[in-house]
């Protein structure tokens, strides 16, 4: 960072607090405490109306503002409630970038405002996301510049279950979040169709210079592929869960597995799902299996006395507990 940008900067993050400390301004830009006096006294001689008290830092004067913008209490709320969740939901590389965002907003609010989020600050906690993603930490940067300049990148992908990487030139045409991972979208050079990749999987992202070829956007891709999905021979299983307090814990995962309707009584929860899986059904059944009973089809329950069968003879049980 160039010295005019670094002031520059300096001045946001003054903005941002009531009182910031020069060790603050040191450590963020990873200068020295003089040249933090420097860079302040290059500010005052600007005109900047700030001043500094030895061993509590520095303010500015109230009521100046840089941009002409204003937040409501409400919407500061929002923005740091929004810095919480990128943490758990983005990649180290946008993580920082919303970052560095949060200094001008913070800088152009007034100060019961900034009060009010400092306050707060620590008392909204995001718990860290457990996972096994070894993706580089701007795979999420690269891709949505890729989008946004209508590049290719270079793609080192593991697919699950393979122990083999493939090398890919993609055309990505949107990114998105689902069953608690990232996706990309776009057009794979090496199967010459689209192809959708999660982002945990990726090994190595690099942006190219090759432009992108038109090409249908992400809203058009998937609304494709829901008509695709219409055509297909689902299976239809019915499960009815017996005990409503273990229908509560089902709530979120049973969208995962094709579920459509559900049929609420008095004695039980009746679901309902289309699925061109019926493994993952089954064995996410088994998990609440001694609380439910299937309905229909015969197959699906067929499957689950498979999977129930080997699972006892795993653990050397007679065969006759199924019965």
């Amino acid at each position: 960072m160039n010295r005019f940008d670094r002031i520059t900067a300096i001045l946001i993050q003054l903005q941002s607090k009531k009182v910031v400390k020069a060790q603050d301004i040191a450590t963020r830009f990873g200068i020295s405490l003089r040249t933090v006096y420097r860079d302040i006294r290059s500010l005052e001689e600007a005109g900047i109306p700030l001043y500094g008290e030895a061993g509590i830092g520095y303010s500015l004067v109230e009521g100046y503002r840089l941009p002409p913008v204003m937040f409501t209490p409400n919407e500061a709320v929002a923005f740091i409630t929004a810095e919480k969740l990128m943490g758990k939901f983005t990649d180290a590389s946008l993580q920082q970038h919303y970052t560095e965002a949060m200094y001008k907003i913070k800088a152009v609010l007034r100060g019961n405002e900034k009060d009010l989020l400092e306050n707060l600050e620590n008392q909204i906690i995001v718990d860290e996301k457990v996972s096994n993603d070894n993706a580089p930490g701007n795979t999420l940067d690269i891709l949505l510049k890729a989008i946004a300049d209508k590049k290719a990148i270079n793609l080192t992908y593991r697919a699950a279950g393979n122990e083999q990487d493939s090398n890919r030139l993609l055309e990505p045409i949107g990114i998105f979040h689902e069953n608690n991972h990232w996706y990309t979208i776009g057009y794979c050079h090496l199967r010459e169709t689209y192809r959708q990749f999660r982002i945990d999987r990726v090994v190595a992202i690099t942006l190219t210079n090759i432009s992108q070829e038109e090409r249908s956007s992400l809203q058009e891709y998937r609304k494709y592929k829901e008509q695709v999905k219409a055509t297909l021979n689902l299976h239809k299983v019915v499960i009815r869960i017996t005990s409503k307090t273990i229908a509560l814990y089902l709530q979120d995962q049973k969208h995962y597995y094709g579920f459509v309707s559900e049929i609420v009584t008095d004695e039980y929860i009746e679901m309902t799902f289309l699925t061109e899986y019926l493994e993952g059904l089954s064995r996410w059944y088994m998990m609440f299996a001694d609380h439910a009973e299937v309905t229909e089809p015969e197959s699906f329950k067929d499957r689950v006395s498979e999977l129930l069968e080997k699972y006892l003879q795993k653990i050397e049980l007679p065969k006759n507990l199924l019965t």
